[in-house]
């Protein structure tokens, strides 16, 4: 299918009002840019493109248009099966990823069962100098290294990233409060030390003590830690 069929299939599932809420949440997309599509009619979208194998032009007209485009992009490299091909084109569509709702909400099934290969990307990916990779790196080692793959050096990394960006230092202070949820003892030293910066630190505690994960008395101990900015 052509990028203007893919294109007027979006303005076909346009719901006006739902476009005006979402500027409001989202101010790195300039207004003008919002279709107004809801996320579930555009993960099925997105479905049923990649099944029936229409994509290719799409994917290769970049960087799209409209920020709806984008979600479609993202939902549709989630739903690669292959490995090497989900990467890709995740690959080659990172660079103009230009929002935190892209990044968040891409998230490709295949990587579950290619975890060593993930991670190598994933260390590439906290070192870009672009900011919705780094933010994005983060996330896949949220997603898929807390739990029985979860290493001590994952915190490391992330407790090392230094950056002016706050949609960078947000996505830090998330991770680090799901990990604290998930791996409490080993992660608590990081926020006892003070190892992330000060607004990340206070984000984190304050992401925590929101979360029905930590306990009573660990928030009671975690509101202890927050600093003076």
């Amino acid at each position: 299918m052509t990028v203007e069929g893919i294109r007027e299939k979006l303005f076909e599932l346009q719901d006006e009002k739902y476009r005006d809420f979402q500027q409001g949440l989202i101010p790195s997309v300039e207004q003008k840019e919002f279709i107004g599509i809801r996320t579930p009619a555009l993960r099925k979208l997105a479905k049923e493109l990649y099944k029936s194998g229409e994509l290719d032009e799409f994917f290769r007209d970049l960087p799209h248009k409209y920020f709806d485009e984008n979600q479609l992009h993202a939902f549709a490299i989630s739903e690669i099966k292959d490995f090497d091909e989900c990467m890709k084109a995740l690959e080659e569509f990172l660079p103009f990823v230009d929002n935190w709702a892209t990044s968040d909400q891409m998230s490709p099934k295949v990587f579950k069962k290619n975890k060593e290969e993930l991670f190598s990307h994933i260390k590439k990916w906290l070192q870009s100098d672009h900011t919705y990779t780094v933010r994005f790196g983060i996330g896949m080692l949220m997603q898929h290294f807390l739990d029985e793959d979860f290493d001590l050096s994952y915190p490391e990394m992330v407790a090392g990233i230094r950056s002016d960006e706050y949609y960078i230092n947000m996505m830090i202070a998330w991770y680090f409060a799901t990990a604290l949820a998930k791996q409490y003892e080993s992660i608590l030293p990081f926020i006892e030390e003070k190892r992330l910066s000060p607004w990340t630190h206070n984000k984190a505690i304050q992401k925590s003590v929101e979360s029905y994960r930590i306990t009573d008395e660990q928030k009671t101990y975690l509101r202890r830690l927050k600093v003076k900015i």
